[in-house]
């Protein structure tokens, strides 16, 4: 169900990773993967997207990895608008990030959000909705473009306090039925060690393809699993996934 071979989500030095393209290749290489997708973050401001592309494909001649182009974008609208580069051609992948909590007043950030939590501005249920509603629409939105991922799953509610145990089932079915029809594939992160496998299991259960990411920013952590792996031996034993 998750394909430890692929590592769906590494950052390069264009952005906040620290190793070159081809730098990252090799590493794959060395770790023994079938399958890399890049993904930088990007936004309107983004100078250097040709070049990154260009870069991955030049790599792709010198090697038997597939390796895809994708990046990584921030959604900034209570409407799912994304922070979006201002030219998506090319790019095989983008995946959809949540790093500040969308609202009519703005955008805050988790730390924002879990002070208001805690002097009873907001409630966590609030937040989880918003959450899921902008995360949902989001996919839907990007996935007009390219094929979408969802990454980080839920990272946004851990940063502000608020556990996944804590999100109510109707919220993990809203989420993952989002992905379905969108086709959006769920990022599994070794970085982030998201999500948990209650919705990892909702998203096996609800058609969902998972995929296998370190979201590494160097070279030593391409294609490295821990957690991503216990989380595939928690699947592989259980009876609701078998």
């Amino acid at each position: 169900m998750i394909d430890l071979a692929a590592d769906g989500h590494v950052h390069t030095a264009f952005s906040s990773g620290r190793d070159s393209v081809s730098v990252l290749v090799a590493s794959a290489e060395q770790a023994g993967l079938t399958e890399v997708t890049f993904a930088d973050r990007v936004g309107p401001d983004t100078s250097w997207l040709s070049p990154y592309l260009s870069s991955i494909q030049r790599a792709q001649q010198r090697t038997d990895l597939v390796l895809r182009r994708g990046v990584e974008v921030e959604a900034i609208g209570i409407d799912g608008w994304l922070a979006f580069p201002s030219d998506l051609n090319g790019l095989e992948v983008i995946s959809v990030g949540l790093n500040r909590l969308p609202l009519p007043a703005g955008l805050l950030s988790p730390d924002a959000v879990r002070g208001l939590i805690d002097n009873g501005t907001m409630r966590a249920l609030d937040v989880i909705d918003q959450v899921v509603t902008v995360t949902g629409l989001a996919v839907e939105r990007v996935s007009r473009y390219a094929p979408t991922r969802l990454a980080r799953p839920l990272d946004f509610l851990a940063r502000a306090g608020i556990d996944e145990a804590a999100v109510p089932d109707s919220a993990l079915v809203e989420l993952v039925e989002a992905c379905r029809a969108n086709g959006t594939v769920v990022e599994v992160s070794e970085r982030h060690r998201l999500p948990g496998l209650r919705f990892v299991q909702a998203c096996v259960e609800g058609g969902v393809r998972l995929v296998a990411v370190s979201d590494g920013v160097r070279a030593s952590e391409v294609g490295y699993y821990r957690y991503v792996r216990e989380i595939a031996a928690a699947l592989h034993r259980s009876p609701a996934t078998a």
